[in-house]
């Protein structure tokens, strides 16, 4: 599977936080075998977002499309937005089943606003920011993308 990697921070862009989310979405992808075809980091900035998420979904290149940062509560977490703003269909379970983990270990991982969806072949996934939750959130998932990508893809739903 092909992922691209984005993280999304405000500090990060600027330079004057070092980025720790990208590199541990990027090594649990790797972990489980997925081939990184591309990271990048935007400021929180929804129209920077969109047109990422946009030029990496419509070049094929990614089969999945995994953010990183942006899905709180504060006024510049502009991620789910963004995503909504570029997918064609919404896949609600993902983020739903992502919170839901989360908040067996850690109770405010309900007021994450990820979201995710398809536009064209290319599954797009909001993780959240911190690192550790990041990866959480992507092992609560990860079993169900492969599957994922193949009927994305045009392979019909196995039982």
């Amino acid at each position: 599977m092909r992922v691209s990697v984005l993280t999304i921070s405000d500090s990060v862009a600027a330079g004057t936080t070092e980025d720790r989310s990208g590199p541990s979405v990027i090594a649990r992808c790797r972990e489980l075998g997925w081939r990184i075809v591309s990271s990048a980091v935007r400021a929180d900035d929804r129209a920077a977002i969109e047109i990422f998420l946009k030029e990496a979904a419509d070049s094929n290149d990614a089969d999945v499309i995994l953010t990183t940062g942006g899905t709180g509560l504060g006024p510049r977490d502009v991620t789910p937005e963004a995503t909504a703003a570029v997918v064609e269909r919404m896949i609600p379970g993902f983020s739903e089943h992502m919170r839901a983990a989360g908040a067996e270990k850690f109770p405010r991982a309900v007021l994450s606003r990820g979201a995710a969806g398809i536009r064209g072949k290319a599954i797009i996934i909001n993780l959240p920011g911190s690192p550790k939750g990041a990866v959480e959130s992507l092992d609560a998932i990860a079993d169900l993308l492969p599957h994922s990508v193949s009927v994305v893809h045009g392979a019909r739903h196995e039982p």
